[in-house]
């Protein structure tokens, strides 16, 4: 009988002190070349983020702005789980996997413009992690809490390491005013645990909460990164993406502003990094949320 224990090498959702501890994985996984240059790869290794100008065109962005109206009015849509509504109110926060409802996105996702990209940094061949549009209408857009993704999906869902990153296209302007996102620089590097088990089917709070109760880290291991690294806040017009690796922090603020701040949004993994088991949750999160339907 093979009574091997899988080895955890980013232990969280702790009891007691949560002790940061260095990444021990590559930021930038491959060597071959690929879209990115020298110069932006070795940004992207140091600071954990890299900006992509002008991804989308005029035109492309008024076609996903159109897309992103319909999804959002879809009664059927609306009443799935793929839909997750702003805290106290019934209008949409969230649309996930919208891969498969939607060709038009599907057609973007999966095109080599982003994907050459991902192969690239993660050295391997990939596939969707999980996707979703995200509304922060204007006049009660919610904040969202400071995390890291990897800490997320390691411990919901049973990512190995983190070999992901997220790409983040605006589909409206991103104001300092309006929310836009927030990174600590460089933290990407170092892995900060968490304190608190995972409550069951933790997924239907934590993504509609302003604070996280669990998968945050703490205000004293935030004040300190933030004083080492800053915080930079990522703004641009409609088009502009931002790619940032799976363990680096940030967060958003709220929006009061009449500016809403949609944006597409997509987690590409290695297929040699796909999930197992959550490291610290007694089942996976749905698969709209983590996809284990492999290959993609």
């Amino acid at each position: 009988m093979n009574t091997t224990v899988r080895p955890d090498l980013y232990p969280t959702r702790v009891t007691g002190e949560a002790v940061p501890q260095p990444r021990v994985d590559p930021v930038v996984w491959g060597d071959a070349p690929g879209p990115l240059d020298e110069q932006r790869l070795a940004r992207y290794e140091t600071s954990g983020y890299l900006v992509l100008d002008n991804l989308l065109s005029p035109r492309e962005v008024e076609a996903y702005r159109a897309e992103l109206r319909r999804l959002g009015s879809d009664p059927a849509l609306r009443a799935s789980e793929r839909v997750i509504l702003e805290p106290g109110s019934d209008r949409v926060r969230s649309v996930f996997e919208v891969e498969k409802v939607s060709e038009l996105f599907a057609g973007l996702l999966h095109s080599p413009r982003l994907t050459d990209i991902a192969r690239q940094v993660l050295g391997s061949d990939v596939y969707i992690h999980q996707s979703r549009v995200n509304y922060k209408p204007g006049f009660g857009g919610a904040p969202f809490d400071w995390h890291s993704d990897f800490e997320t999906w390691h411990s919901e869902d049973g990512m190995p390491r983190p070999r992901a990153f997220s790409v983040s296209i605006a589909l409206s302007e991103n104001l300092p005013c309006n929310g836009p996102l927030m990174v600590m620089p460089g933290t990407h590097r170092t892995f900060v645990p968490t304190v608190g088990e995972t409550p069951p089917d933790y997924h239907k709070e934590s993504l509609r909460v302003e604070r996280l109760p669990v998968g945050s880290p703490g205000h004293e291991h935030l004040s300190r990164m933030a004083e080492q690294h800053g915080i930079e806040q990522i703004t641009g017009p409609a088009g502009t993406a931002v790619m940032f690796d799976s363990n680096l922090l940030h967060a958003s603020s709220g929006n009061i502003t009449p500016f809403p701040r949609s944006n597409i949004f997509i987690v590409y993994n290695s297929v040699e990094n796909t999930l197992e088991a959550p490291f610290a949750a007694a089942r996976p999160r749905p698969q709209h949320l983590g996809n284990r339907e492999f290959p993609v």
